[in-house]
């Protein structure tokens, strides 16, 4: 993942991921994640044959990293259901209806971690409780770390990419359509996808 999206004429300064339990250490403290320069996305399967993606554009989020102990380390995030986006207008409107993420009644879905542990490497494992129509459940978010740097204007960032599949019949999510040739319109398993540029709070 590139940390920086923005184009500058001034050089930006990069760093080497830090080894694990030793350069992480110096990360240690509490960030907030950049939504200029993070995505959020999803893939659902659709028809059978074909994959549709999509994202959510307005979201907030914190991390609070220990370098020393990771499973000590913590992250939130608030994604607001309206902002998803699939490039289709009248698809996005009807993921937003009743039918399905019912944004009038639950306009945020929200993650809490519950725990993280070290995989070894630059490879991280988060646990947390993710809402959604107001119903929570457990999820597993395998990351990895793409390393820290300072940023031209002087903030200090770190990246990572994530990776997840849920089923969203587990939060209710069971609308469908069936096929005449067989199967439904809809994948059950969803993959989410992250990839998160957090600045370190002042």
């Amino acid at each position: 993942m590139g940390i920086f999206g923005r184009k500058d004429s001034t050089p930006e300064t990069t760093a080497a991921p830090a080894a694990a339990g030793t350069g992480l250490a110096a990360l240690t403290g509490d960030y907030t994640i950049d939504p200029a320069h993070t995505s959020i996305g999803f893939t659902a399967r659709h028809a059978m044959v074909t994959n549709v993606k999509g994202s959510f554009t307005e979201f907030t989020g914190a991390l609070h990293l220990d370098g020393d102990d990771p499973a000590k380390s913590t992250a939130t995030l608030d994604v607001v259901m309206d902002s998803i986006d699939t490039g289709n207008a009248d698809r996005d409107t009807h993921l937003k209806s009743a039918d399905f993420f019912k944004t009038d009644e639950f306009p945020t879905m929200t993650f809490r971690s519950t725990g993280a542990e070290s995989l070894g490497g630059d490879d991280y494992r988060i646990t947390g409780d993710l809402s959604i129509l107001g119903v929570t459940r457990p999820i597993t978010i395998d990351l990895e770390f793409n390393g820290a740097a300072t940023d031209p204007f002087g903030n200090q960032r770190v990246g990572f990419e994530g990776k997840a599949e849920l089923l969203r019949s587990e939060w209710g999510l069971t609308w469908n359509a069936a096929l005449e040739t067989g199967g439904v319109l809809i994948s059950d398993k969803i993959k989410l996808n992250f990839d998160v540029s957090a600045i370190k709070n002042a």
